[in-house]
């Protein structure tokens, strides 16, 4: 960054920053730099990101144990819903990990559909097939429709919902994997381990009973190895 001199009142030098990097003063300043304000943005998205991806291992090490089924202290449900906020915050840091890449555009898309996946998603734990159904939504069923009580849905329909919100995730997860396959910013193997955990966690809970877990497996290991390599190959802030 380039400084600009002025004297003061004592005749000293007064040094100056212009008010765009890479410009020797505002006139100078073109379309592709950036004030210092956004870079100092840019800079704190990045120390985020770095953090931040640490939430995928510890999720898919949650969403793994969820899948094997072992009753735990906190209780299943606690155990799924704080996998699945892990990894949305990693959905999170992953896409701004990637927004400065060339494939900024499918990750974007990613994380969109993600967290379109995880908020249909989360309502359903609490229904049959995932969980109780919740008090506040208790009220009068329809007794010859099979619904569930105070809700418009049957248990098909419920089932479908959540065939659809786990497919709409993995979706998701599966575009966040392109992203880092082709990003050419972090270790494409890490991308391909993210596509190949996207098709057990678009299969959820009705797959075959060894595959969520395997999944679950794999993305812990692309967890790991993206948050090692974000956290060694870019530069702190």
């Amino acid at each position: 960054m380039s400084i600009s001199q002025h004297q003061t009142a004592s005749g000293r030098p007064l040094r100056v920053s212009p008010a765009w990097v890479g410009a020797a003063h505002p006139s100078a300043a073109e379309d592709h730099l950036l004030p210092i304000r956004e870079a100092v943005w840019i800079w704190s998205v990045r120390r985020y990101a770095r953090t931040a991806l640490w939430a995928l291992p510890v999720g898919a090490a949650l969403y793994g144990w969820s899948t094997l089924g072992v009753p735990s202290p906190a209780g299943q449900l606690a155990v799924q819903v704080a996998a699945g906020w892990l990894c949305t915050i990693a959905m999170i840091a992953l896409a701004g990990l990637l927004a400065g890449s060339r494939t900024r555009r499918p990750a974007v898309a990613g994380l969109l559909i993600g967290l379109a996946g995880a908020l249909l998603w989360l309502p359903l734990l609490t229904l049959p097939g995932g969980g109780t159904t919740p008090a506040g939504l208790a009220g009068p069923a329809a007794p010859d429709a099979g619904g569930l009580p105070g809700l418009g849905l049957t248990a098909a329909q419920v089932n479908t919902a959540s065939v659809i919100a786990a497919a709409v995730m993995g979706v998701g997860w599966l575009l966040l994997g392109w992203a880092v396959l082709r990003s050419r910013l972090v270790n494409p193997a890490d991308g391909v381990l993210l596509i190949l955990a996207a098709v057990s966690i678009g299969a959820g809970s009705f797959a075959v009973k060894p595959l969520p877990t395997v999944g679950a497996l794999i993305l812990l290991a692309a967890g790991m190895g993206l948050a090692w390599t974000g956290s060694r190959l870019i530069p702190p802030a």
